[in-house]
């Protein structure tokens, strides 16, 4: 019977079960690797990242430690120059200077006398007194004049600082950081103050000289500014 069957099935095709043809294909395919990482090469990999983002977090920390320094810096130089403007603008529209010695508002000078409005020239003063440009010039006005002066520090007598009145010297306000030092070689310098009847006809004119220091986290910036100011007011046009 069995060689019979074989007789049967010799003309035929025999039929194979397609899902044991591809089990069939699968393992006779080259087998492909499948494995992942090793611990070490992990390791690697993790000690790689943790170095890049310590380097790249401490750059970070850095770059915004030098951006905070630049911008106090920043800061304490817009100061300078904010009292810088504040002089010029002021002593430019402003009349009757009288400068002085500081050795000589210390030792004779009386901040409510008349004589602060008598002009007064100087070549190495430390205190200018001057009518703001809204200010009463009458005589008997002893409290109305504008005072800057180059000052010594109540705390540190090597420092001085600027400091500004605007009630003919009774109080005074510091207009500088602390972070800035003013050195005493600091001053005005006021030439043709006097009015033309006294036989002055040269026009007012007056020179700032700001020398000093910036102190800020254990670093210092040295400075020297320099500006000329002429009185706005024409003084000389009825001279002779």
């Amino acid at each position: 019977m069995e060689k019979a069957n074989k007789k049967l099935n010799k003309g035929f095709t025999q039929l194979v079960d397609f899902g044991d043809a591809i089990e069939l294909r699968a393992k006779s395919a080259s087998p492909k690797l499948t494995t992942g990482f090793t611990i070490i090469e992990t390791m690697i990999s993790i000690g790689l990242f943790v170095i890049i983002v310590v380097f790249g977090t401490g750059a970070l920390l850095n770059a915004n430690l030098v951006h905070n320094k630049t911008e106090d810096q920043r800061s304490i130089m817009d100061n300078l120059s904010f009292i810088m403007e504040d002089m010029s603008r002021n002593l430019r529209t402003g009349y009757n200077y009288r400068c002085y010695d500081t050795e000589i508002w210390i030792d004779s000078q009386d901040p409510q006398s008349d004589s602060l409005d008598d002009p007064l020239d100087c070549f190495d003063g430390g205190v200018i007194v001057f009518e703001e440009a809204h200010g009463d010039g009458a005589e008997d006005a002893t409290n109305d004049q504008w005072v800057y002066r180059i000052w010594q520090d109540s705390v540190n007598p090597t420092k001085y600082n600027i400091e500004k009145s605007t009630n003919g010297g009774l109080t005074f306000v510091q207009m500088n950081l602390e972070e800035i030092t003013i050195k005493d070689s600091s001053g005005f310098e006021v030439i043709g103050a006097k009015p033309p009847i006294d036989g002055d006809f040269q026009q007012p004119l007056i020179k700032i000289h700001l020398i000093g220091e910036i102190k800020y986290k254990d670093i210092i910036t040295p400075f020297s500014l320099q500006t000329t100011v002429s009185q706005r007011l024409i003084d000389v046009e009825n001279a002779p």
